[in-house]
C-alpha cells in the first residue's frame, strides 16, 4: 500500500480523538445529532423497528419469543457505536474495507447471532436481510432526525456501514461454517455410523437363511429382514451421493474403458428379477464401448428403469435402448403412463421432487425423489446431457448422452 493512497484515505477519514471529537460535535446544529449518540439514546426504538422486521421472516419466527428475535441485537448495536467513536487510521480504514480483522478467541455477538438463526431455523438470506433491515432503519430513522447534513455526518455515516458490513462478514462466515459443519457431520453418520450397523444386520439375516433347519414363517422373516436393510442401505447411499453432490464436493467418478451393452444387458435382467411380472425390453444397437465408471453406469441404469416401472402402467411395456454412434452413447427409458406435469419437466430432476404428487401409491408417497437428481449429477459428472419428454400419446422417455471419453 504506497504512503500516497494511505495519506489520501487518512484525509477523508481523519482520527476523531477526543478534543477533534468535541469540536466537531461544537459544530453541529442545535436540531441534529451526531449518529452514534442518536444511536445510543434511541436504542429502544432501533431494536423495535428491527424486531418487527425479524417477525416477518416466516416461518423461522413464527414461534420466537421477543428475547429470542432480539438476541444480540444490543451488543451488536453496542460495537456499531464504539466502531464509529473510535480512531481510526487511513491504513485501519483501508484494512477494514479489505476485511482484516484480528481473530478473537471469543465469539463476538455478530458470530453468537450467526450461530442461534442457524439453530432457530432462519436461512443465511433472511439473516442477511435483518442487517440490510436495520441498516435502513438507523438510517431512516437518523435521517428524519436530522435537518442537514454536513462532512462529519457523511464520516460518521461511512463508518457506520463499514461496521455494518464487517457484522455482517461475521455472522456469514460463521454461519456457513456451521452448515458446513453439519454436512461434514451428517456425511460421517451417512457414512459411517449408519452403514456398519446396517451391514452387519444384512450379514447377520444371510447367516440365517444360509444355516438353515427353518420354517416357513422364520425363513419368511428372516428374508423380510435381507429386503429391508438392502433397501434401507439403498436410501442411505443415495442420500450420501446428494449430499456430496449439493455440497459441491461431488459424486466421485472413476473412468475406465467398458462396455455399455453388456451393463445394460445384466442391469436389465436383474431388474427383470426384482420385477417378475412386468415386461423389460432391451435393445441394443451401434458401437458401446468407450470410458466411463461401470458401478455408476449400474446407478443410472437401475435408477431409470425403477422409475419407469414406479410411474407405468403395471400392464404396459418398459422399453431400454441403448445405441452408439460415432461420437456418443444413447442410454433411453421409455414407458406408458400418467404423464408428468408441464410445471414439473423443468425441476423433474432437483432432489425432493417426484414425477406426480397426487394419486398415488402410499410407496410412492415415501419415495425421497433422489433417484432422478443423482442420475442426472452421474451423467453430468461424465460430461453428458439427460433429459426428457413425456405425453399421454408417446408416453415419457429419458434420454441420457454420455461422449466415449468425457473430458472432464
Amino acid at each position: 500500500m504506497g504512503k500516497s493512497v494511505e495519506n489520501k484515505f487518512a484525509k477523508s477519514f481523519p482520527i476523531l480523538h477526543h478534543k477533534e471529537k468535541q469540536k466537531f460535535d461544537n459544530l453541529k446544529q442545535d436540531n441534529s445529532i451526531r449518529l452514534a449518540d442518536f444511536m445510543h439514546e434511541n436504542t429502544e426504538q432501533i431494536v423495535s423497528e428491527w424486531e418487527s422486521f425479524a417477525r416477518t421472516l416466516k416461518p423461522a419466527a413464527n414461534d420466537m419469543t421477543p428475547l429470542a428475535l432480539r438476541n444480540h441485537i444490543h451488543e451488536i448495536l453496542a460495537f456499531i457505536v464504539s466502531d464509529i467513536e473510535s480512531p481510526q487510521t487511513g491504513l485501519e480504514q483501508i484494512q477494514k474495507s479489505h476485511g482484516v480483522k484480528e481473530r478473537s478467541p471469543i465469539p463476538t455477538a455478530a458470530e453468537t447471532h450467526a450461530a442461534l438463526r442457524l439453530a432457530g431455523g432462519f436461512n443465511i438470506d433472511q439473516m442477511v436481510s435483518e442487517y440490510r433491515a436495520l441498516r435502513a432503519s438507523v438510517i431512516k430513522l437518523w435521517s428524519a432526525a436530522n435537518t442537514e447534513i454536513n462532512s462529519i455526518d457523511i464520516i460518521d455515516l461511512t463508518r457506520f456501514n463499514e461496521s455494518i458490513d464487517q457484522e455482517l462478514a461475521e455472522s456469514v462466515s460463521h454461519y456457513t461454517k456451521k452448515v458446513s459443519y453439519s454436512k461434514d457431520l451428517f456425511v460421517g453418520i451417512l457414512g459411517h455410523d449408519l452403514r456398519t450397523p446396517l451391514g452387519a444386520i444384512l450379514m447377520s439375516a444371510k447367516l440365517i437363511l444360509n444355516i438353515g433347519e427353518l420354517n416357513e414363517r422364520q425363513t419368511m422373516l428372516a428374508s423380510q429382514i435381507v429386503e429391508s436393510t438392502s433397501r434401507i442401505s439403498t436410501i442411505v447411499n443415495d442420500l450420501l451421493d446428494v449430499t456430496r453432490a449439493r455440497f459441491g464436493s461431488g459424486l466421485p467418478v472413476i473412468m475406465a474403458p467398458m462396455d455399455m451393452g453388456f451393463v445394460s444387458r445384466h442391469l436389465v435382467d436383474e431388474m427383470q428379477l426384482v420385477y417378475p411380472k412386468r415386461n423389460i425390453i432391451l435393445e441394443v444397437s451401434g458401437d458401446l464401448k468407450g470410458e466411463w465408471d461401470k458401478a455408476r453406469i449400474g446407478q443410472i441404469f437401475s435408477n431409470l428403469i425403477g422409475n419407469a416401472i414406479q410411474y407405468s402402467f403395471r400392464d404396459s411395456t418398459v422399453t431400454v435402448t441403448v445405441k452408439g454412434t460415432s461420437e456418443e452413447v444413447l442410454v433411453s427409458v421409455h414407458n406408458y403412463g400418467v404423464p408428468i406435469p408441464p410445471e414439473k419437466i423443468g425441476i423433474i430432476f432437483d432432489s425432493l421432487t417426484r414425477a406426480v404428487d397426487d394419486k398415488v401409491s402410499q410407496a410412492e408417497k415415501v419415495n425421497l425423489g433422489l433417484g432422478l437428481y443423482i442420475t442426472k449429477d452421474i451423467v453430468v459428472s461424465h460430461g453428458g446431457t439427460i433429459d426428457v419428454t413425456s405425453s399421454e400419446e408417446d408416453g415419457t422417455t429419458f434420454t441420457a448422452r454420455f461422449p466415449r471419453t468425457a473430458s472432464l
